[in-house]
């Protein structure tokens, strides 16, 4: 190991400490380089050129299209919104919400009959929602448009509709 750092040692002491190119190479440079900046420099010209010649039409264009694009924008929105007459009001949708409730609940109840309840007193638990839907359609005549009501009283007929079936419910019975 000794000997070939030795031997490379050696060679490098051989060589000359600066390296002189062949030939001039800075009349090849300067040529690259004027040449470069003549090329990019007249690119540029043509550039200016062909765009001065086309903003006004690319302006008009651009224009165009912006105005046409808020019109349609505009034409999008006003189509797509329904007359508000089709909307029930809150009163109709209460009244709805309250005949559908009392339609499943009468066809839970029919398809039940005969059949014993687990609890006695679930129609106790039944009367308490009953009146906790009353108190908020009370609330929905003072404020008919909170939303927040309506989810409430949806959640009142679930929790009837849910206590009824787990009160008739077999598997309930089996345990």
């Amino acid at each position: 190991m000794k000997k070939f750092e030795q031997d490379l040692q050696q060679r490098i002491n051989e060589m000359p400490n600066s390296i002189e190119p062949e030939r001039d190479l800075w009349t090849g440079i300067d040529i690259a380089i004027t040449e470069s900046s003549t090329q990019v420099s007249s690119r540029y010209e043509d550039d200016r050129r062909w765009f001065s010649s086309i903003r006004q039409p690319m302006f008009a264009f651009a224009m165009a299209a912006s105005v046409v694009f808020v019109a349609v924008l505009m034409w999008a929105n006003y189509s797509n919104v329904p007359e508000t007459s089709n909307y029930p009001t809150s009163e109709q949708l209460v009244q709805m919400l309250e005949e559908q409730h009392q339609q499943q609940k009468q066809a839970l109840l029919a398809s039940y009959e005969g059949q014993s309840a687990v609890t006695n007193n679930w129609q106790e638990q039944l009367q308490e929602l009953d009146d906790a839907a009353k108190a908020i359609k009370l609330a929905l005549q003072n404020d008919p448009n909170n939303m927040a009501l309506l989810k409430m009283l949806q959640q009142v007929h679930q929790q009837q509709i849910s206590l009824i079936e787990t009160v008739y419910e077999p598997k309930w019975q089996q345990i």
